[in-house]
């Protein structure tokens, strides 16, 4: 209390009691996998596309991580944290070869960029035959360009051995290419021509392990990496599939991931588990390997099935992607649209060309009761997610948005409550709590998010003397207990007709 000494008129400011709680993020999604560049095990934040590409490169042939964060912001996706796993070993250097001509035919050279990584692809070499009095009938001119523009020229070269031997000019000279001998045989002449270098970029990895994606707390490295990012709300690793197709890991290894994201995700308690099946598997296929192989039972995971066909920048070609990213996206989408609360399904997947299995209504029967969401095509709807089920056994947590949007109350609620923390433990105190937490959850009634006529019939608050006895006060401790109706999902449309004979009502008069 202020002390007043002397006659005057004061101000105090008084706290009227109810605070509001603010709703915390719920679409904000980790990516784990293999990128052309960018920082290894460090979770960065990207917001678009382009920042992406700016980071971590583009488009990288076999590797998904790239298409799974094209597709999430493709679908209403916002913000992401990306992750790349693998070695910090040597770039891939761009290359190509020169083709022998003449009859013969005895081979070639194989031009390999000095700089390595995505550097040299923009290098080409071209070969011409030597003009001008006194050149020799096999010599040639050998000019590098890089971005089409000539940089280097080397005159009167020629295969045979002595100072004007091609390998011994070009790489005792160049600063940007060198040259290998492609084969054992003599070369007698090289055909004119131009060819460009290419497959320069990130090396591929030789051999991955479940430990690369899982990582360690310790070193904030895989899913320990993410433990520090309170933010995040769904976690993909699109790319464990791209490992698993190369034979960079087996299926036991694959399963050993999907656990670890399982974990990882039930560990946090606010986030949940997007997961892909292997490629490749029928509707039979992927309902043993669900059953048999990955018996997950989680209410922080999902599964969806089957994999979508994208367009491929790098290839030019339509190709299969697992669909964790473009789930990812659909997630953001329908909580910005709709809501936490609305099962995010019934919802168009952008960028899909078609799926890599049509699947049968006898077959999604089998499939749904499993937790196997399915993707389908609709004549004249598109491609639509057609399942929001939990990879859980429990009744109370079949649906993802029931279990997203207790992620969000309960997340909103303990960082809006921060202020309990040492306030003296009475009965105004209690009723303070009670305000804070009904007029918020007044405010996801209004909204759609729980079930009932009345805020009463929605949810209840309680907090007072009967839930804090004097030992739970002695021991410093505050017990409010909520509890919330959610809203559930319209999964099955049920609608009864029944014939009867039509006629008119007599009314007595």
């Amino acid at each position: 209390m202020p002390t007043y000494l002397s006659p005057g008129v004061y101000v105090e400011e008084v706290d009227t009691g109810a605070r509001p709680i603010e709703g915390v993020g719920t679409a904000v999604a980790a990516f784990v996998g293999l990128a052309a560049a960018g920082p290894f095990h460090t979770p960065t934040l990207v917001t678009n596309w382009s920042q992406f590409v700016q980071t971590f490169g583009d488009f990288m042939e076999g590797a998904y991580l790239a298409h799974a964060v094209y597709g999430f912001f493709m679908n209403g996706g916002g913000v992401c944290y990306v992750v790349r796993i693998g070695s910090e070993g040597e770039e891939q250097s761009a290359q190509a070869e020169l083709t022998t001509g003449g009859e013969a035919n005895l081979g070639a050279y194989r031009v390999k960029a000095l700089a390595a990584g995505a550097e040299g692809n923009d290098i080409a070499v071209e070969v011409t035959p030597q003009t001008g009095e006194g050149a020799a009938e096999d010599a040639f001119k050998l000019v590098v360009k890089r971005a089409g523009k000539a940089e280097e020229t080397f005159e009167n070269v020629t295969t045979k051995r002595g100072r004007q031997n091609v390998l011994t000019v070009v790489n005792a000279q160049s600063k940007l290419i060198r040259l290998e001998e492609a084969t054992a045989t003599a070369i007698e002449r090289v055909a004119p021509g131009t060819v460009a270098l290419s497959g320069g970029g990130a090396a591929a990895p030789s051999r991955l392990n479940a430990t690369d994606y899982v990582g360690d707390p310790a070193e904030r490295s895989g899913f320990g990496g993410l433990e520090a990012i309170d933010e995040i709300t769904m976690v993909a690793v699109p790319d464990l599939m791209s490992a698993y197709q190369r034979g960079l890991i087996d299926l036991e290894a694959v399963q050993t991931v999907q656990l670890g994201m399982i974990s990882h995700c039930e560990l946090m308690g606010d986030r949940m588990a997007i997961l892909d099946a292997p490629p490749g598997l029928n509707a039979q296929q992927v309902f043993e390997w669900r059953v048999d192989a990955a018996g997950y039972d989680s209410k922080y995971a999902t599964l969806y099935w089957p994999w979508i066909k994208v367009l491929d920048p790098a290839t030019g070609q339509n190709v299969h992607v697992p669909p964790s990213g473009h789930m990812a996206g659909i997630w953001s989408r329908n909580d910005d649209t709709r809501g936490v609360f609305k099962a995010p399904a019934n919802e168009v997947v952008r960028g899909a060309v078609s799926l890599e299995f049509n699947i049968t209504k006898g077959e999604h029967d089998l499939l749904n009761p499993k937790g196997i969401n399915c993707i389908r095509a609709f004549p004249g709807r598109g491609i639509r997610v057609w399942g929001a089920r939990t990879l859980s056994s429990d009744p109370l947590w079949r649906y993802v948005n029931v279990r997203r949007l207790f992620n969000f109350l309960e997340k909103s609620i303990l960082n809006g409550t921060d202020w309990v923390v040492f306030e003296p433990n009475d009965p105004k105190l209690w009723a303070k709590i009670n305000r804070t937490i009904a007029s918020f959850l007044v405010m996801q009634w209004r909204a759609g998010a729980l079930f009932g006529r009345t805020p009463q019939e929605a949810f209840y608050v309680k907090c007072d003397d009967e839930t804090n006895p004097s030992e739970a006060i002695d021991a410093g401790q505050v017990l409010c207990e909520i509890g919330v109706a959610p809203v559930k999902p319209a999964e099955f449309v049920i609608f009864r007709l029944s014939q009867f004979s039509g006629g008119t009502s007599l009314v007595a008069e």
